[in-house]
């Protein structure tokens, strides 16, 4: 069982800057975020591998930036400039691989709010 901890989000100025940061407890292959805005689906914002492999989606990339401290099995979102459309709930995620399989692990979510 991967628990994972999350930290960081509110509510900010278009522009302005938040730091979201997920620990987990276990050994994981990848971590990362995603995030759902109201009424849609879903989608992936961040991921970085054990080996410091990293994905952005295309909206995000040149303002967010993901980094992880593998001591403390943290991962961290730098997101800057930020925007209205990047408004949504948050969710850590983290991939192991099990006996079973691959398996994915969520947080519980945390809001960040960009708005004037």
């Amino acid at each position: 069982q991967v628990q994972l901890v999350e930290s960081g989000g509110g509510l900010v100025q278009p522009g302005g800057s938040l730091r979201l940061s997920c620990a987990a407890s276990g050994t994981i292959f990848r971590m990362g975020w995603y995030r759902q805005a109201p009424g849609k689906q879903r989608e992936l914002v961040a991921t970085i591998t054990s080996g410091g492999s990293t994905t952005y989606a295309d909206s995000v990339k040149g303002r967010f930036t993901i980094s992880k401290e593998n001591a403390k099995n943290t991962v961290h979102l730098q997101m800057n400039s930020l925007k209205p459309e990047d408004t949504a709930v948050y969710y850590c995620n983290a991939l192991k691989f099990t006996s079973s399989g691959p398996r994915d692990y969520w947080g519980q979510g945390t809001q960040v709010t960009v708005s004037s």
